[in-house]
């Protein structure tokens, strides 16, 4: 799984500059504001929304921000209507590709993520077409140096976690989506720091992907994770790390 990690850490990184454009944060609005709408506005209660809402404040996002927004998905206050898409389809080099979305405006969003498939070598499918080759699952990224995998392995599995493995210069972690937060909670609880964490639609196997095919598939990640309604998208790529570093340079 070499590159894997790396790309989620490189997202990370990013996510804090797009902070400073507020692109961050139009991303956190919309899934605080869907969470509040389908789980109901009190974080305790609602797992999902207690997510968002711990990311938002790890961005630094204002607690009115936050406050409106939730506001927003229970009705209290005014908001456009927000709906939950998925995309599916291929990239160069054959990898499957699974986009999340939040939009407004569903007939604008389709042909725009359509032509980034298009652009870059690959095409969008049906519904379904891809979403099989992954399963939802709790996510984190930690850096190798402070914890022993021994050590990391027995809070993971002390805390409901599924698995530990070892990706290179990080250790993945891997969780049902129930036991995210309790995994998390543990993690942070005992010290560790995490690089990068999410519920996240985790690849079954992975292809191998090299030179060009490489590159035109990391430049379409990037321009699919650009893209304003988009709030993940996920690809079962093997990249190895020196390609990685290569490419992504």
């Amino acid at each position: 799984m070499s590159g894997h990690s790396k790309w989620h850490k490189i997202r990370h990184t990013k996510g804090a500059v797009d902070a400073k454009r507020g692109r961050l944060f139009t991303r956190l609005i919309k899934e605080i504001t869907v969470a509040a709408r389908i789980g109901g506005g009190d974080p305790n209660g609602n797992p999902r929304l207690r997510g968002a809402v711990d990311t938002a404040r790890a961005a630094n996002m204002p607690m009115d921000n936050i406050k409106r927004a939730i506001q927003k998905g229970t009705g209290e206050l005014p908001g456009q209507q927000i709906e939950e898409v998925t995309y599916e389809g291929y990239g160069p080099g054959g990898v499957a590709i699974y986009v999340q979305a939040m939009t407004d405006n569903k007939n604008r969003t389709l042909p725009e993520i359509r032509h980034l498939f298009g652009k870059y070598g690959g095409n969008l499918g049906e519904q379904n077409s891809v979403g099989w080759m992954f399963e939802k699952k709790g996510y984190l990224v930690v850096d190798k140096g402070r914890f022993s995998e021994d050590q990391l392995m027995e809070f993971v599995l002390e805390a409901g976690g599924d698995d530990l493995r070892d990706d290179g210069e990080s250790f993945e972690i891997f969780t049902s989506p129930e036991a995210y937060q309790p995994v998390r909670d543990v993690l942070e609880k005992r010290g560790v720091p995490i690089a990068t964490g999410e519920i996240a639609m985790v690849p079954k196997n992975r292809v191998r992907v090299e030179g060009s095919k490489a590159k035109s598939l990391l430049n379409m990640m990037e321009a699919l994770e650009d893209h304003e309604d988009v709030q993940h998208a996920y690809a079962n790529f093997d990249i190895a790390d020196e390609e990685f570093d290569r490419q992504a340079s």
